[in-house]
């Protein structure tokens, strides 16, 4: 089955019914990396319609990591599943006029662009809202549509600078460090998701009022998960700063090294679980200790508590020990790498790994990504379908569009759009912000 062929069977089959509570829902995505489109894969997994507009040179995300015998790297597999993959060149005019016509006919546009881009490409969000009243169009950016750095671009990685995150992460002594993954990007994607739904809703309420324009800025998003930081400044005068593994207004919770090596992390911050704990480890001195009675003694007195779990950690080994603590209900468990993740009981019961394919790449076989998050009970969805290589399902723009096969034809000849034999040259992948 050619990729026209394949991509022609899947249209038809979303359109005789497709699954999951969006579904119905036309999504466009002119983004690169992680920000844009991290939010509509879990759009995607939620059953809505989402084609990828790339550039003939493809995401840059596809160069990132381990990479198939296909080319992609695997993490593009994942951040792909569930959407039509089309190459359009935004440089030409008639790979703009495509978007300009996908305006249209799809419900939610979501986008990372340079502002540059955005006003080069006739994408501005204020502009598009007023050509077409009813489309949610979802921007993010690293500073918002507005204000003295909106035409500037932005990266997750100043985003979290900027909105307190690295302030807080690390040891008390050392340099801010950086969180293992692009938390800043991410977030920024769950705010986008959470703005097409609650813009789809409010759109289906007030017709009048039509569509929206939800303004994501990578910074903001960082800056409201900093819990109380804010009022503590403003209010207090207190400055959060950087505690390492602990928490800095609840005590015991730490990390703490076990017999063998390895990790885990115990929590026992209330006052019952506090005793429960020394009772575990035999020190049944320390949970009369009337230092340690509340929350806010035993956080004056971090380092001797600390002190006193990490030696008892140290004479057991990590599976023993959290076997031990969690059959007294105290909350513990093991610092996970990835192998040992894919071999965690509680994850394979709930079957959070599940396969999928590409269609136009059999000979991968089956690719294990993460199930979607959060679990519908009544409207369960899986993806069925990863990501692949550009223009992939170019054909769907012809579907779309209700382009004839002679017009879809003669925009593939020009290098207008791209299909898999055509991807990977030519113009630049770049023009991404907020990661």
């Amino acid at each position: 089955m050619t990729a026209r062929e394949a991509t022609a069977s899947r249209v038809a089959r979303e359109a005789a019914g497709g699954t999951g509570p969006l579904a119905g829902v036309r999504v466009l995505e002119i983004g690169s990396l992680i920000a844009a489109p991290f939010a509509t894969r879990v759009m995607a997994d939620l059953g809505a319609e989402v084609l990828k507009i790339e550039p003939p040179g493809g995401d840059p995300l596809r160069t990132w990591g381990p990479t198939a015998p296909t080319g992609p790297s695997w993490w593009s597999y994942t951040q792909n599943r569930g959407k039509y993959l089309a190459g359009v060149d935004l440089r030409q005019p008639e790979g703009q006029a495509l978007v300009e016509g996908l305006l249209g006919v799809v419900d939610v546009v979501v986008d990372n662009l340079r502002p540059d881009l955005r006003n080069r490409w006739g994408l501005a969000p204020g502009d598009v809202a007023q050509r077409f009243p009813s489309l949610v169009y979802v921007a993010i950016s690293g500073f918002g549509l507005t204000g003295p750095k909106a035409e500037q671009p932005g990266f997750g990685s100043v985003a979290e600078a900027l909105g307190g995150l690295r302030f807080v992460n690390g040891e008390p002594d050392r340099a801010p460090v950086r969180l293992g993954v692009s938390i800043g990007d991410t977030l920024a994607a769950l705010y986008a998701v959470i703005g097409a739904l609650a813009s789809l809703f409010a759109r289906e309420r007030d017709t009048e009022r039509g569509g929206e324009v939800v303004d994501v800025a990578l910074t903001e998003a960082v800056l409201s998960v900093m819990e109380s930081a804010l009022a503590d400044y403003v209010h207090a005068g207190v400055v959060r700063t950087r505690t390492g593994n602990r928490l800095s207004r609840a005590a015991p919770s730490n990390v703490y090294r076990t017999r063998d090596g390895h990790y885990v992390t115990i929590g026992a911050n209330s006052d019952s679980l506090f005793k429960v704990l020394m009772g575990v480890m035999g020190c049944p001195e320390l949970a009369s200790d009337p230092r340690f009675a509340d929350n806010r003694g035993r956080v004056e007195h971090q380092d001797e508590i600390d002190d006193a779990i990490g030696a008892f950690a140290a004479t057991i080994d990590r599976e023993p020990l959290v076997a031990l603590l969690a059959g007294h209900r105290v909350p513990t468990g093991p610092v996970q790498s990835v192998a040992d993740i894919v071999l965690d009981e509680q994850l394979l019961a709930r079957e959070m790994f599940v396969e999928a394919s590409d269609p136009a790449a059999p000979e991968l076989g089956p690719i294990t990504t993460p199930r979607p998050v959060p679990r519908l009970v009544r409207r369960p969805y899986r993806p069925t379908c990863t990501g692949g290589a550009v223009g992939r399902d170019s054909a769907v723009l012809a579907h779309w569009l209700g382009l004839t096969a002679d017009e879809y034809s003669r925009l593939v000849a020009r290098g207008v759009v791209v299909e898999p034999a055509a991807a990977g040259a030519g113009a630049d992948a770049g023009g991404r912000d907020g990661g």
